[in-house]
């Protein structure tokens, strides 16, 4: 199925989940994700299904002054 992180297309496996999604993108912590634009917590990353068409946007915290 194809998907999309951060806008860029990404094929995974049908039955893939958030967790599989961003081990194949090289996400590295910290990090928020959502999907279709809604927060997905840590906690669901291994079990949040995804679909063909999906929108992930992960999202790293930026700090300075």
């Amino acid at each position: 199925m194809d998907i999309q992180i951060n806008q860029k297309p990404l094929t995974l496996p049908e039955g893939a989940t958030v967790a599989d999604a961003l081990t194949a993108f090289g996400a590295r912590p910290p990090f928020a994700v959502a999907v279709n634009g809604d927060f997905v917590t840590r906690t669901q990353h291994g079990a949040r299904m995804l679909s063909a068409g999906d929108r992930l946007d992960v999202v790293s915290p930026v700090a300075g002054g």
